[in-house]
């Protein structure tokens, strides 16, 4: 088996205009699913990002740079992110496509982990 990440983005514009009862709900679906791909031993670890952008670092001449992230103009931000195990992207896909982050048109990013 092989890892798998699924980066979980969505656009910041929805994210803003989720009422508290509908995360609530959304979040029990991700925990459904979240349940269910553990209990089959395809789970390796996955966790929502905080609302914060977060920083972006990068050196410029030999010195760090440190930035609020990603950017302001972006629209999408990256909410949350699952590890999991399968044989080939044909597996990994069948098994993210029942990911609740599609049911609500958000954009999920499948990258195989190279294990070091």
């Amino acid at each position: 088996m092989s890892s798998f990440m699924l980066l979980l983005h969505l656009d910041e514009g929805v994210r803003q205009r989720r009422t508290a009862p509908e995360f609530a709900a959304q979040m029990r679906e991700y925990r459904v699913w979240t349940d269910e791909i553990r209990a089959a031993g395809r789970l390796r670890t996955g966790n929502k990002l905080t609302d914060d952008p977060g920083r972006i670092m990068k050196s410029v001449n030999g010195r760090i740079s440190t930035t609020d992230g990603p950017y302001a103009e972006s629209k999408e931000v990256l909410g949350g992110f699952y590890v999991i195990n399968a044989s080939d992207y044909a597996d990994a896909c069948r098994l993210a496509e029942r990911c609740p982050h599609l049911k609500y048109g958000y954009r999920v990013e499948l990258r195989q982990v190279e294990e070091l």
